[in-house]
């Protein structure tokens, strides 16, 4: 038998991941920006700490055995760095725990409202998805086959669908949003595949557009990339129906956007987005 590997504690890979100059959050002195690993002596004892910089100079030495109340900051943004010995941490603490009270009574609002509310309960497989389907160039696993039968299941329910899609990278997760996209078009519904990264959208418009090669539809990418012509035509083709699937990244949410008749979201990395996208 093989022995089972010791696995990393979550603290512990996330100091082995850092690298002098990223911003951390310390769970009780706030946002910090982190200096390395260094080594001081206290009492005789040599001890190994966590360098965290602050705002005015400000220095604080964690030791490596507390290393759990420092976690990498992951807001998307540059951070302020936060002041040793003030309140303005304690203040920020609550008024997100106050936001944060705000949101999950929306979410539970919303969550009533999608679940009165009637769905389009698509129509099954026509023969072009069963032809599309079977010029996927690879062999589909257990796992992704079932997930397909279940998302399908799932968009001729007459209820809005929400369904989470998990795999590692490379066990064909986009197929399932490709086949899914397919289908939603073939009821005469447009499509919006949300991603975080315009190499990410690229990439999904290319797979796309080869899947669908040989069909009558049309998709397009929207992008802060494209130029302001480029993207008022892609948009025009959403908001008249000429566009049956759009790809983009947070550009999609832009107040411009409007479609003639949306039918599918697909979130690529939902955990890239904030709550309120």
């Amino acid at each position: 038998r093989a022995r089972p590997r010791a696995r990393r504690s979550d603290a512990a890979s996330v100091v082995e991941d850092l690298q002098p100059g990223d911003y951390v959050v310390h769970a009780h002195h706030g946002v910090a920006r982190y200096g390395g690993m260094v080594q001081r002596e206290f009492a005789g004892v040599v001890r190994d700490y966590l360098l965290l910089e602050y705002r005015g100079g400000d220095r604080l030495y964690v030791p490596s055995d507390q290393i759990d109340v420092v976690r990498r900051y992951t807001g998307g943004e540059t951070p302020t760095l936060s002041r040793l010995g003030g309140g303005d941490w304690e203040r920020t603490k609550a008024r997100v725990r106050q936001a944060t009270r705000e949101i999950a009574r929306e979410l539970v609002v919303l969550y009533q409202k999608r679940a009165a509310t009637p769905g389009h309960a698509f129509s099954p497989d026509t023969p072009w998805q069963r032809e599309m389907e079977e010029q996927f160039p690879y062999q589909e696993t257990p796992d992704q086959l079932k997930a397909i039968a279940d998302v399908k299941a799932d968009m001729e329910e007459p209820r809005p669908m929400d369904r989470l899609i998990c795999g590692d990278v490379g066990f064909g997760k986009t197929e399932i949003a490709i086949r899914a996209a397919f289908k939603a078009v073939q009821d005469g519904k447009q499509v919006a595949v949300l991603v975080p990264t315009t190499l990410l959208a690229q990439q999904h418009f290319q797979t796309f557009n080869e899947r669908y090669a040989g069909f009558p539809v049309r998709v397009e990418m929207l992008s802060r990339f494209l130029t302001p012509a480029q993207q008022k035509r892609v948009v025009d083709g959403l908001a008249d129906g000429a566009v049956d699937v759009v790809i983009g990244t947070h550009r999609l949410l832009g107040s411009d956007v409007r479609f003639r008749d949306l039918g599918l979201l697909v979130v690529d990395e939902e955990q890239r987005f904030g709550v309120h996208h």
